[in-house]
């Protein structure tokens, strides 16, 4: 069903006229609770919580729970329930050292009929029994369950939200109509349950939320990303991302740091650098990834290298079964911090 879905959004998107869709621009204040819900006038947009869960005995696992929302810019004037104006679908993965690959689970289905929602009024997405929601006090709670795991967790700001960019507009190459709208909420305070091989463990730990929204994400010629957001133990949080060419070089970078006494920096293409130390081959698609490279910031007191060192290599997420995409994303640390890296085009470009 999955793959039907998304081969029939391709060819659907392909067959369609370019659709009126909003272009992010600067200048735009975030409106709250209003902006952690849906808008469905951009193309694409997507709710992205990444953490670090601690367990007993000092166990730790890296875990990551992502909605999507696209827009598909068809049947506008269908008054038809079955209309696939809007399409949900989510990923969910549970990174275990001890398992030594991801355990993962996918959902899809168009917003229709109950079977999903994307709520504009608050953050409140579901797929089916998937949910990603905010309770009146603030929390982000989320279920979702996949082959061999469950989530049951929920997330609790400790930070104010960070306007990623220019006041949350975020430009992703040279054309500013290349850009999103774009926050996040780091160091949310994480507790709840992980289900794991029928096994439930109570947990704590820190995660990291991002929201953007977008109809022109990535420029021409670009194939994919490399994206980071660390949580720093002394306060500070740093979200740092490279848009890649066809040749692996950099055509786009940038993202902010924010000081563990509130002070942001906003990081421009010039800012921040990504090199590959060295690449971990996945034996299932082949794709080579730089799980562990080098990044450089640069910031007022001078540069800073952060070396990033994966929990685990094999967290990629091959999602060919259901017809979605391949990337690798897991659980790092630097020295101070943890988060996780996200490498999107490796196995082939990113269409988005």
């Amino acid at each position: 069903m999955l793959a039907r879905l998304l081969a029939m959004l391709a060819l659907l998107g392909a067959a369609a006229p370019p659709a009126p869709f909003a272009i992010a621009r600067p200048g735009a204040a975030f409106a709250f609770p209003r902006d952690h819900g849906a808008h469905p006038e951009y193309r694409t947009e997507w709710w992205y919580v990444t953490g670090w869960i601690d367990g007993p005995g000092g166990t730790h696992r890296g875990f990551q729970v992502t909605f999507f929302r696209t827009a598909t810019g068809l049947a506008a004037d269908d008054p038809s329930a079955f209309a696939p104006r809007q399409i949900l679908f989510a990923h969910a993965a549970l990174s275990d050292p001890a398992v030594g690959h991801l355990l993962h689970g996918e959902r899809i289905a168009r917003e229709a009929l109950g079977l999903a929602r994307a709520s504009r009024a608050d953050a409140d997405v579901a797929i089916d029994d998937w949910t990603l929601r905010r309770l009146p006090d603030g929390r982000f709670v989320t279920h979702v369950a996949g082959d061999g795991f469950a989530l049951d967790l929920a997330f609790r700001p400790t930070q104010p939200v960070l306007a990623q960019g220019d006041h949350g507009y975020s430009r992703k190459g040279p054309d500013p109509r290349d850009a999103s709208r774009y926050y996040s909420v780091p160091h949310l305070a994480v507790s709840g349950s992980v289900t794991e091989q029928g096994s439930v463990t109570t947990v704590t730990g820190n995660a990291w939320l991002d929201r953007e929204w977008s109809s022109t994400y990535l420029m021409p010629g670009a194939v994919g990303w490399d994206w980071t957001g660390l949580n720093f133990d002394d306060g500070g949080a740093l979200m740092a991302f490279r848009i890649r060419g066809a040749d692996g070089g950099t055509l786009w970078a940038g993202g902010t740091w924010r000081a563990p006494d509130g002070a942001s920096t906003v990081l421009g293409p010039h800012d921040v650098a990504f090199t590959a130390r060295h690449r971990w081959r996945s034996a299932g698609t082949g794709a080579a990834y730089p799980v562990d490279p080098l990044l450089r910031i640069r910031l007022p007191g001078g540069v800073r290298t952060l070396p990033l060192a994966p929990l685990f290599p094999d967290q990629e997420l091959d999602g060919r079964a259901g017809g979605s995409p391949v990337y690798w994303e897991g659980a790092v640390t630097t020295p101070g911090a943890r988060g996780y890296l996200e490498l999107t085009g490796y196995a082939g470009p990113l269409k988005l």
